[in-house]
């Protein structure tokens, strides 16, 4: 039988564990720190920009993203000004899509999660919001609205770098 004090070190250890799984799945981590889709970047220096509109049609319930498809070249620094012309709240999150699909079961079982992190914002209806992103890394990545049900309703986007 184990001592109450390791069984309190057991349970420390497993929480640990647990918040550093989620963390790693959300592509969280070390905030400054460059990730597999790129880094934060340095808003000083000149970057180009991309305006992103988030959206939703009532009629159909279709959500989404204008434009949807960006193509980025590697190296390259990107401003993405984000604006909400919904009547609902947005998220714009970019990961790769594995991490964004990961997060977006967190955020199922954790709808009011909010973001703190240099690749995510989240935007009331006509809100607005900057991202400086640089993308050191060629490849596909996503962005997507991982608010419960936005994402399945189509509310994501495609980077490509080259």
């Amino acid at each position: 039988m184990m001592k109450k004090s390791s069984l309190v070190v057991a349970a420390l250890a497993a929480a640990l564990a647990g918040s550093a799984a989620i963390g790693v799945a959300h592509g969280h981590g070390d905030e400054h720190g460059e990730r597999a889709y790129g880094k934060p970047g340095d808003p000083k220096k000149p970057a180009r920009t991309v305006e992103i509109v988030m959206k939703e049609n009532e009629g159909d319930y279709a959500m989404m993203f204008i434009p949807d498809r960006v193509e980025v070249r590697s190296g390259e620094q990107i401003r993405f000004r984000l604006r909400n012309a919904g009547v609902r709240d947005h998220e714009f999150v970019l990961a790769t899509l594995k991490d964004n699909l990961a997060h977006m079961q967190e955020m199922a079982k954790n709808p009011d999660m909010e973001h703190d992190d240099p690749n995510a914002r989240r935007l009331k209806p006509r809100e607005t919001a900057e991202i400086v992103w640089q993308f050191t890394t060629p490849g596909q990545f996503d962005f997507s609205c991982l608010i419960p049900g936005h994402r399945q309703a189509g509310m994501f986007g495609t980077v490509i770098v080259k």
